[in-house]
C-alpha cells in the first residue's frame, strides 16, 4: 500500500467528535501535504466553526438523530437514512476516497453506509464506554476498531477486539511543557506566578454545579493564597464571584487556547469529558474529576482509571460543595510533593502519540 491519496474524515456534532478528527488531520498532513482531507459534517454542528478555519474541507450532508438501540432495522427502515447515506456516497466518489475514517456523531452514519456499500476499507476511532450510537452502527459493518483509552476493550463486549491506539490530539497539547510555559501563561492571564492557581473548566459548555461551587469557596480560597483561573462556559449565566479578593480570581466565557490554562495551573477541577482525561492525562496535570451525573455514567468511567493510577481525585456532583473544595483543594494544591506524584501518575497513564498511532492503524486497515 503507498501513501494515502484521499481521505474522508466524518465526525461531528460536539467537539469530542471534532477535536480528535481534526487532530487527526493535522498528523495526515504533517506527513504528506499533498493528501486530500475532506470532512463531512452537518449544516448545525461545531464542526462548522472548528473546521473551516483550520484550512480543511467540509462538506455539509444531511443527518438524523438515531434511536438509542442499534439493529439491522434501523438501517432498513427509515428512507432518510439512505437519502444522506447517498449525499455521503457522492462525496466519497466525487474525492475518490481511499479510506473513510469516523469519530461518531449522526453525520459519521450516513459515512458508514456509504462506505459499506462500495466496500471501502472503513475504520472507526472510539473514546466512549459505551460506545456511541453512531460507532456502534458502524461497527457492525467494519472490524477495524480503535479506542482511545486502555480500559474500554474490557468494560464494553462491542470494544473486546479493539485496537488501543490512544487520543489524537492537538500538537499544541502534545508538546506542551507546561513549567516551561507557566510563568507566560500565568502573565497572559493576569495570575501572580509565586502563588498556586487552580484552572476550573467544566467544558466548551460549562457546568452550573461546578461554577456555583467554586464561586461559593473563593473567599476562601483566595485567604489561603490559592488562585483561580475559572472558565464559567460559553452557555452558562455567569456566577457572581467577591469583588474583594486578596489574590487574583480570573473568569472567562470560554477560553480557545486550552494549552495556557493548563500551563498556568497546579491542579484542575473539570467534568470527566473524554477529550478532556485524554489532554490533562498526556500533560500529567493532577485533576479532580466531578463526572456530569445525568448520562449513563461514561464521564466517571472516562476519568476512573486515572484516579486509580494516582493521577487524580473523584467526587459525585452532588457532593461537589464550596465545603468540600475548601477542605480538599486548599491542603493539596499547597502540597507540592504530592501534586508532583499525582501529575506524574497522570502522565504515565496518558500518552501524546494518538495521531501517530491511528495513523499507522488506518495504513494497515487499508492495507488489508
Amino acid at each position: 500500500m503507498g501513501p494515502l491519496r484521499s481521505v474522508v474524515l466524518a465526525g461531528g456534532g460536539t467537539g469530542g467528535h471534532v477535536y480528535p478528527l481534526l487532530a487527526f488531520a493535522d498528523c495526515l498532513r504533517r506527513h504528506d501535504p499533498g493528501v486530500r482531507i475532506t470532512c463531512l459534517g452537518t449544516p448545525r454542528g461545531m464542526e462548522n466553526d472548528l473546521i473551516p478555519p483550520q484550512g480543511y474541507d467540509l462538506r455539509q450532508i444531511p443527518a438524523y438523530q438515531l434511536p438509542r438501540s442499534v439493529n439491522m432495522n434501523l438501517v432498513r427502515t427509515p428512507g432518510r437514512m439512505w437519502t444522506a447515506a447517498r449525499a455521503a456516497g457522492k462525496v466519497i466518489d466525487e474525492v475518490r476516497a481511499d479510506v473513510v475514517v469516523g469519530f461518531g456523531g449522526y453525520v459519521a452514519v450516513p459515512a458508514y453506509l456509504a462506505a459499506w456499500r462500495r466496500e471501502l476499507p472503513m475504520v472507526i476511532h472510539e473514546v466512549n464506554v459505551p460506545p456511541g450510537v453512531a460507532n456502534r452502527l458502524g461497527m457492525k459493518f467494519t472490524k477495524n476498531v480503535a479506542v482511545g483509552f486502555p480500559n474500554q476493550p474490557s468494560q464494553a463486549e462491542s470494544l473486546r477486539d479493539a485496537t488501543v491506539v490512544g487520543v489524537p490530539l492537538r500538537r499544541a497539547i502534545t508538546g506542551l511543557d507546561r513549567y516551561a510555559l507557566r510563568n507566560a501563561a500565568r502573565a497572559h492571564f493576569g495570575l501572580r506566578p509565586d502563588l498556586p492557581v487552580l484552572f476550573v473548566s467544566g467544558g466548551s459548555s460549562g457546568a452550573r454545579s461546578i461554577n456555583l461551587a467554586v464561586s461559593g469557596a473563593a473567599k476562601e480560597l483566595a485567604r489561603n493564597g490559592v488562585q483561580v483561573l475559572h472558565v464559567m462556559g460559553a452557555r452558562n449565566e455567569p456566577v457572581p464571584i467577591p469583588t474583594d479578593l486578596p489574590v487574583p480570581y480570573v473568569t472567562l466565557p470560554y477560553l480557545s487556547e486550552m494549552e495556557l490554562g493548563y500551563a498556568a495551573a497546579d491542579l484542575m477541577l473539570a467534568r470527566g469529558g473524554a477529550m478532556t482525561v485524554a489532554e490533562v492525562a498526556a500533560i500529567g496535570l493532577p485533576t479532580i474529576y466531578v463526572p456530569y451525573p445525568h448520562s449513563n455514567q461514561e464521564q466517571r468511567r472516562n476519568a476512573l482509571p486515572v484516579v486509580e493510577a494516582g493521577g487524580g481525585l473523584l467526587v459525585d456532583d452532588a457532593e461537589l460543595t464550596p465545603d468540600w473544595l475548601e477542605r480538599t483543594v486548599i491542603p493539596l494544591i499547597r502540597d507540592p510533593q504530592r501534586l508532583y506524584s499525582m501529575g506524574a501518575a497522570a502522565g504515565a497513564y496518558g500518552r501524546r502519540d494518538g495521531d501517530e498511532a491511528l495513523r499507522s492503524f488506518v495504513l494497515a486497515a487499508v492495507a488489508r
